[in-house]
């Protein structure tokens, strides 16, 4: 579980995060979604470390970020996995090397221990045999299941998702929905998403925190979301044809 009291963020005169609270609960799929300049990315950037808020804090399963000692801090960053945009995987290397690269950055595992773990992980996402090959010679979809492949080796506590669709046709962006859900479940991870496609709302949305213009606006379940009148969000999330669709369909069953 993270915890989220009033964080502020500003980068010189520019207030970017202006007291955002929520809270992301483990073993569930936590978006966060919102216009391009909402602060998504700073929000997520301050989850993960990067950013230090000069107001509020910020709790992992009850331990204050801004209490902690840089061996505490040391072994907080080791227990998050992260799957960026676009992937990010080293194109010099191949699909076991990539997976590896975490263990051999901060674990004492052998190579044959290592190995094992590789297997194990890229079995989970559905990639057996894949450990030889490069990235370049892999579709963007298998590229995406080794990214999370790799975000997960370490065995996190706290598993975060920057526009994990990003370049996805929509089959494959549902595929990574799902498989990011079920890893969520299967390993009681806090999962948080940085997106802006709705379908991963409508497929995976367990909790939404809607961000406008440095605050929080909105947030709810994805059932929810089709019920809420507050004007920022229906006038976001129903620009989306097929959020128009839906949100009819679910009116009609009502």
């Amino acid at each position: 579980m993270i915890t989220v009291d009033n964080i502020h963020k500003s980068f010189g005169d520019a207030k970017i995060l202006k007291g955002i609270s929520t809270v992301f609960d483990q073993g569930k799929t936590n978006l966060i979604i919102g216009q391009s300049g909402s602060g998504k990315t700073v929000f997520l950037k301050c989850l993960l470390g990067l950013f230090v808020p000069e107001q509020g804090t910020i709790n992992y399963s009850g331990t204050n970020y801004s209490e902690m000692d840089e061996d505490q801090r040391t072994e907080l960053r080791q227990s998050m996995g992260m799957v960026f945009q676009g992937s990010a995987l080293f194109d010099s290397m191949t699909v076991e090397e990539n997976v590896r690269f975490p263990m051999e950055m901060f674990s004492k595992k052998t190579p044959e221990e290592m190995r094992d773990r590789v297997n194990t992980v890229l079995a989970r996402v559905n990639l057996e045999n894949a450990n030889d090959k490069f990235p370049s010679e892999i579709s963007g979809g298998m590229q995406k299941r080794v990214a999370i492949a790799r975000a997960i080796v370490m065995n996190p506590k706290y598993l975060f998702c920057d526009e994990p669709n990003s370049g996805l046709d929509p089959r494959t962006a549902i595929l990574i929905d799902n498989l990011i859900q079920e890893i969520t479940k299967e390993f009681n991870i806090t999962t948080v998403i940085n997106t802006h496609d709705m379908n991963s709302v409508m497929e995976i949305g367990e909790k939404i925190v809607f961000l406008k213009d440095g605050v929080k606006a909105w947030e709810g379940t994805n059932q929810e979301i089709f019920r809420t009148d507050n004007e920022a969000v229906t006038n976001f999330v129903y620009s989306s044809e097929l959020f128009k669709k839906v949100r009819k369909m679910y009116q009609e069953e009502q």
